[in-house]
């Protein structure tokens, strides 16, 4: 049964392509609502050759940390995930945020409206943050050509929302190749205009730990390793985690607390960008004192139901995923990060994988809303104090 279905799914996969690679191809996908399913290889689709994988990486995103601007790391980061749905008209699709930096594919059509919007958030983030963003494209086709592949798998934590998840290590070819300056996108490719990041926001507070330290864990397979030996690998880890209360998920049933002003608010007024700052800054500051208004007192507002708002915020919350390697943050207790450390050991000292932790107090949580009325939100969760991008360095450090 397996066998005929996963035939049927293929060539129905190739029809649409044969007919016209679009975003159909990847809508075609089949969604799984069980995250351990994301560990099989045969749940992952390649995507056409004619698309356009691009990819986004802060410079000095450690010195930034340093600096106490992880926040402005993590929002420069959902930026370009944004700017990409924005641009395609909210049509679905892959995307994977990583923290300090994302990565996305789109269809042969919409190649130059991407590349838009890459270069108008680059800009951005160098004028509102001065942060520099390194931005590259290049075609599946020519990923595959370097050896590489580019296969996606859908993962639906709720009804309302999915996440991509990457495999066939193509988007971290990529973005080695973007940070060797061998790949990189032209400046000045865009109209000049400010990026379109309708629905960015980060006004949650921060999550504080519940069972002794949220962990950020980076993963990846050695070059040559089968991408059968990871994932057995990948299954362990996954299965460690959930092992433990909810699935060691970093933000509590009822969702993350608020708090007024929001922390994220003289951050969230630079991504807006008619009026004036200060005007933007004022409209935010009575939007938000509303919305903590009615999150504090908890009442249904109309069809705005803040409880079940604030439970949908967990449910849809990214806090695991696949990015050609495992990603997850975790809030663990002593017993399971003493778990998951001691898999990990075995498997770097059997020559099988690199990886890179990172344990901090609190998780914080990065939001693409285009409507609370609708409940496809989606909430990108990385640890407070460094996160992925610390896992990352601790990743490259051990690899050298």
């Amino acid at each position: 049964m397996e066998y005929v279905f996963r035939q049927t799914l293929q060539g129905a996969l190739e029809k649409v392509f044969i007919e016209q690679s679009t975003h159909a191809y990847y809508g075609n996908i089949p969604r799984h609502d069980d995250f351990a399913l994301m560990t099989e290889p045969r749940r992952y689709v390649p995507l056409p050759d004619d698309w356009v994988v691009g990819v986004a990486d802060i410079v000095g995103s450690t010195h930034e940390i340093s600096r106490g601007r992880y926040k402005v790391v993590n929002l420069v980061g959902a930026a370009v995930i944004s700017a990409q749905l924005n641009a395609a008209q909210k049509q679905a699709l892959p995307y994977v945020f990583g923290g300090d930096g994302a990565g996305f594919a789109v269809w042969p059509t919409q190649r130059v409206a991407a590349e838009r919007a890459l270069d108008d958030v680059r800009r951005w983030a160098r004028q509102e943050y001065g942060i520099e963003l390194r931005v590259a494209t290049v075609t599946v086709g020519e990923i595959r050509a370097a050896g590489a592949d580019v296969r996606v798998a859908r993962y639906a934590p709720s009804h309302g929302v999915d996440y991509a998840m990457f495999a066939g290590g193509g988007l971290a070819w990529a973005e080695a190749q973007m940070k060797l300056g061998a790949l990189k996108l032209a400046e000045g490719v865009s109209s000049g205009d400010a990026p379109d990041l309708t629905g960015l926001s980060c006004r949650w507070s921060n999550v504080k730990t519940q069972r002794g330290a949220i962990v950020s864990l980076v993963v990846a397979p050695q070059p040559g390793v089968p991408e059968d030996e990871f994932a057995k690998i990948a299954r362990s880890l996954v299965a460690a985690a959930s092992g433990g209360e909810r699935e060691a998920h970093p933000v509590p049933r009822h969702g993350p607390s608020v708090q007024f002003p929001p922390p994220g608010m003289t951050l969230e007024a630079r991504v807006r960008q008619r009026g004036s700052y200060v005007l933007r800054l004022a409209g935010l500051f009575v939007s938000n004192a509303l919305i903590w208004a009615v999150m504090k007192s908890g009442l249904r507002i109309g069809a705005f139901d803040p409880k079940l708002y604030r439970a949908e915020v967990a449910q849809n919350a990214d806090y695991r995923k696949f990015d050609d390697g495992l990603k997850m943050t975790l809030d663990c207790d002593p017993e399971s990060q003493a778990v998951l450390e001691g898999i990990l050991r075995e498997a770097r000292k059997a020559g099988s994988i690199r990886y890179g932790i990172h344990a901090q107090a609190e998780a914080m949580m990065t939001c693409i809303v285009q409507s609370p009325m609708d409940a496809a939100h989606m909430h990108f969760v990385d640890g407070a104090a460094g996160g992925y991008a610390l896992a990352a360095r601790n990743l490259r450090a051990q690899a050298a």
